[in-house]
Formats: structure tokens, sequence, C-alpha cells
């Protein structure tokens, strides 16, 4: 049994303290979420609403067909796109990590000039209809698929505390690069790639940018700028209506982006506390090693 003590008492105490601070204002965007546009205009935002409301979902998930799709397309993008980029990424990790591989060193440099200068946008967009990536489910994975040089360095790191005597052990036996990488150092690494896995896939849920730029049919757009354009079109519905003068009906723009707050985060909610456990330890140990 562990002595529990004065100590222990405060620090258990401090701490729900501060997740109850945490909490709070994911309460409050559910709560005005739920509540009645009318009150939120009378009374502002509150915890416990006047008039409860579910008509901000109503509106989200009306015909129920779009956002359902938009929300298939999210997730695929995402898992596909992050399993590719974790990828990718770990085999720029582990070549980067070999001390074999020639101008290895020049090579990291090249990488680390992209996280400093960029071309733009224009060259990024000309690229990108050259290649095809118009209008089409690659296009909403691809140009995020280029890995981020942040995270490939924080693979390299933590694969140069890998022991050496491993690989060369394998090589004794026979073993390739490919059987190394994917027997040896991958299963390794796994708190640094459930690290970068969850950046990823941050990026990639998140990302409306690539379906403004490239998708043009509804079919395809993803969740993240679907409900971007929801809220838009009921902000420009509540600007006409005012300059109309008409006062008799009020679209319910702030409970839909509250609602819309709910809708998104929650895939990313329940996925951290399975990566939790390796975040800490693979962006700390991957920061501070090579």
């Amino acid at each position: 049994m562990r002595k529990f003590s004065l100590g222990s008492a405060i620090m258990y105490t401090l701490i729900s303290l501060y997740a109850a601070i945490c909490l709070l204002p994911m309460l409050l965007v559910l709560m005005i979420s739920i509540t009645d546009e009318d009150a939120i205009l009378r009374n502002g935002y509150s915890f416990f609403p006047d008039n409860f409301s579910l008509y901000a979902y109503k509106l989200i998930f009306t015909g129920g067909s779009q956002v359902m799709q938009s929300y298939g397309i999210s997730i695929f993008v995402t898992v596909v796109g992050t399993l590719l980029a974790v990828t990718v990424t770990a085999m720029a990790g582990y070549t980067l990590a070999n001390k074999h591989v020639k101008f290895r060193n020049w090579m990291a440099l090249y990488f680390f000039i992209t996280m400093i200068f960029s071309a733009g946008i224009v060259p990024w967009y000309l690229m990108n209809r050259m290649l095809g990536l118009t209008d089409n489910i690659l296009a909403l994975i691809i140009p995020s698929l280029l890995f981020s040089p942040f995270n490939l360095f924080l693979v390299r790191n933590f694969m140069n505390g890998v022991p050496d005597s491993l690989r060369e052990s394998a090589t004794i036996d026979g073993a390739n690069d490919i059987t190394i990488a994917f027997r040896i150092y991958l299963p390794l690494c796994t708190p640094v790639l459930a690290t970068i896995a969850l950046f990823y896939g941050l990026d990639y849920w998140n990302n409306w940018w690539n379906a403004i730029m490239l998708i043009d049919s509804k079919s395809l757009y993803p969740l993240q700028f679907m409900l971007l354009q929801l809220q838009s079109e009921i902000s420009m519905l509540n600007e006409m209506t005012m300059l109309a003068g008409s006062s008799d009906v009020t679209l319910p723009a702030e409970s839909v982006k509250m609602a819309t707050a709910i809708v998104t985060i929650g895939p990313i909610v329940f996925l951290y506390p399975y990566l939790q456990k390796y975040f800490v330890k693979g962006l700390v140990i991957g920061s501070v090693k090579g």
C-alpha cells in the first residue's frame, strides 16, 4: 500500500482543480451548442441554458448524407494519409540515422532548409495541377503527405539512440535494410512513431486548405470545409435578414459554431488517450538525443 501524505493530497487536489479548469471551456461550448439562439443573444454565454434546443445539430445534420459523407471522407483521408506519412517519415529518419549512408548530414541539411524557406502558394498550386491532384481524393492526401522536417528530425534523433550493435548483428545474420527497419527499428521506435502519428492525424483531420484550393466536387468535401461553408452561409443569411429589416427569423449562428466544434473534435478526443502513453516519451527523447 502506498503511503498517503499531506503532500500527495495537495498534489492530487491541484491536479483535479487544473483538470476541472481545462474541462470548463469544453463544457461551456457544449452548453452553448444546445442553447436556443434567442437565449444566447439575450443572455450571452451561460453554463445553464434557459431554452434547451438541438436545432443547431439538426441544421448540421440536415439531410444526413452530406455531413456523414464528409465525415467518411475526413476519416478516410486522415487514416490513409497518416499511415503513409508516418511510413515515409520513418523510412527517411532511418536513412538519416544510418551511419553507413554517405552524405546523410548533407541530406539532413537539405531537409532543414525547407523548415526555414518556402516557395509559396503559387508554385505549390501549379505543381499539384501538373501532377493531376485536383478534384480527386488524392488531392486531399498527397499534398500533405510530404513529411514535416520537424517530425523527421524527431524520428532521426530517436533512432540515433538505438544501439548500432543491433544493426550489425542483423547484418551479420543476412538481414537487409528493409528487414532491419521493419523488424528491429520501427518496433523499438513505437513512442516516437505514435507521437508523429498524432501530429499528422491532427493536420489531416483539421485540413480544409487543400479542399479550398484543389476540390470542386461537393461530394469530396471533407468535414472541416463543409462545416466552414455552412457557417459562412448562416452568417450571410443573418446579414441579409438584418439588412432586410426582418427580425422574425434568427438563424443559430453562435450555437452552430459551438456545435461544429463539438462535432469536429470528437475523433481526436477519443484517439488521444490511446497515444498519450507514447506521446511524452517520444517527444522528449526524440528532441534531446542526437
